[in-house]
């Protein structure tokens, strides 16, 4: 297929907020679409309308957007093979469906959800694997027709069902999985292409939205094999041509070793949930497309243009995807690193902010000190949230000194540097981190202390704390007034 004809859809629903595994489906097909010189479409499948919730489709398209992505067509930019949302599409499934009926190739079912169910009850009883019996099995046209005459009479309305060819093989060349067949006699049955509303099924509306919006290749999750022989079906009823499959790998827990379950609530699984915690957008992109694709080499660090010149979907990877949220934080952190200053100040301001620990209009001398602050941490933070717990020294009064703490800095000459750094700082003119340097100098030089000796006593009273960013940084942040109320009450602990 000539790479000018290459057209590839991400199709949501807006039943819900933009999932990892969806994120991933959307991001290979950007990149198959833009390595090729393809079109990327956007799709709205929101047929199932119970189950569609408010600003589902904004926000499904808002975090696509802040991942990077961009698309040729779709209901927000348009196209030529519009509309670009299901339920603005009726007009063009209701006819087709007409001529699956007339064709004799799809009926009514006025099987009610109680008599289906006391089925499948019956077979679970006789160990057999749920299907659809058809209704009108062993009837006579006239005894059909009388059937449905009497459904209709008692106000019931049908389904669409389409008629599933008996013991034919239905198969594919996956682009992921390899050769893949199945028989038609063990998918369950004829299964409905339209609701009670009228309204079609997904396995029916994918197949004519697909048809009519050209589309050549398909990416999708490995949780659509069993959908594919039932779309094979539908091409074929209908002498279509199907585009070619690829049927991605499952996602699964690093911890628990399952596929990644949205019931999961110890993993992080949505893209809003990892924006609202200040992950770059970059590193979110790099990582979600490392799950179940491999770039040639050692190197796992790209930026976009990169991915989509090397992309190449013969590595995509048949094996289960591991999702592991060390790994993730692992290369949040190098991006984080490798930010320029504003836009790590703009997001981790706006944590300081969520959590009380700046005013929500600070003024010209908090922003400053603020970005003091997150320049001291930016290289420790995986995330910006981080900066809350980081930092909280700075915004909580500290409970005494304890613990292996305290039993560091119990011995003689922990007050005798406390003292004299205390009396060294009360004096300074300007209280900055170039000078409290100076004065850590200046009490080694006058008490002979250094070392390990001198410092940690200092950043014990100060901060509470025995590990932290720069030193005089962190006392300069702190501010001269607290951080002699430390020291004070920290020799208060010792001479006590």
């Amino acid at each position: 297929m000539a790479k000018n004809s290459i057209r590839v859809r991400y199709a949501p629903s807006p039943t819900g907020h933009l999932h990892i595994g969806n994120a991933r489906t959307a991001i290979f097909n950007y990149l198959f679409a833009r390595h090729n010189k393809g079109k990327f479409i956007i799709r709205i499948e929101d047929t199932d309308t119970k189950r569609n919730i408010a600003d589902g489709e904004r926000s499904q398209l808002e975090n696509l957007k802040w991942l990077g992505l961009d698309w040729d067509e779709g209901p927000d930019v348009g196209g030529d093979y519009g509309p670009y949302r299901q339920s603005e599409r009726r007009d063009i499934y209701t006819p087709l469906i007409q001529q699956l009926l007339d064709e004799g190739k799809a009926y009514e079912s006025y099987r009610t959800e109680e008599e289906l169910q006391a089925d499948r009850e019956a077979q679970k009883a006789r160990k057999e694997m749920p299907h659809y019996e058809y209704e009108y099995a062993g009837m006579t046209e006239d005894e059909k027709a009388a059937a449905i005459a009497d459904a209709k009479a008692k106000g019931l309305k049908p389904v669409i069902r389409f008629r599933v060819p008996k013991d034919e093989v239905f198969a594919w060349d996956d682009m992921v999985k390899g050769h893949v067949s199945f028989n038609s006699d063990t998918i369950g049955g004829d299964f409905v292409i339209a609701k009670r509303d009228g309204m079609p099924t997904y396995n029916f509306a994918v197949v004519v939205d697909d048809h009519k919006m050209a589309i050549s290749h398909v990416f999708r999750g490995d949780d659509h094999v069993a959908n594919t022989p039932k779309q094979l079906m539908i091409y074929q009823a209908f002498g279509w041509e199907a585009p070619k499959f690829g049927h991605m790998s499952l996602i699964i827990s690093k911890d628990t070793g399952k596929k990644l379950s949205k019931r999961d609530e110890s993993v992080l699984q949505f893209i809003e949930q990892y924006r609202e915690l200040g992950y770059l957008p970059e590193a979110m992109f790099n990582f979600i497309l490392l799950l179940g694709w491999s770039p040639v080499g050692e190197d796992e660090i790209f930026n976009r243009k990169q991915f989509i010149k090397m992309y190449d979907e013969t590595r995509l990877s048949s094996s289960p995807a591991t999702f592991d949220s060390d790994k993730l934080e692992w290369l949040n952190n190098r991006y984080v690193k490798d930010a320029d200053d504003s836009t790590i100040m703009d997001l981790a301001l706006k944590q300081l902010i969520k959590a009380g620990n700046i005013p929500a209009n600070p003024d010209n001398q908090k922003i400053e000190w603020a970005r003091q602050l997150i320049n001291l941490y930016k290289r420790q933070m995986s995330y910006m949230a981080q900066i809350n717990d980081m930092a909280s020294v700075f915004f909580e009064e500290p409970d005494q000194v304890s613990g292996e703490a305290f039993d560091e800095i119990n011995n003689e000459t922990a007050p005798v540097v406390l003292k004299e750094f205390a009396a060294q700082i009360e004096k300074l003119d300007l209280f900055d981190s170039v000078e409290i340097f100076h004065v850590i100098k200046a009490v080694q030089a006058k008490t002979g202390i250094k070392g390990r000796q001198l410092w940690m006593p200092i950043r014990i009273a100060v901060t509470h704390e025995m590990h932290g960013p720069e030193l005089p940084e962190s006392i300069e942040l702190v501010g001269r007034e607290t951080a002699l109320q430390h020291i004070h009450q920290t020799l208060a602990q010792l001479e006590g």
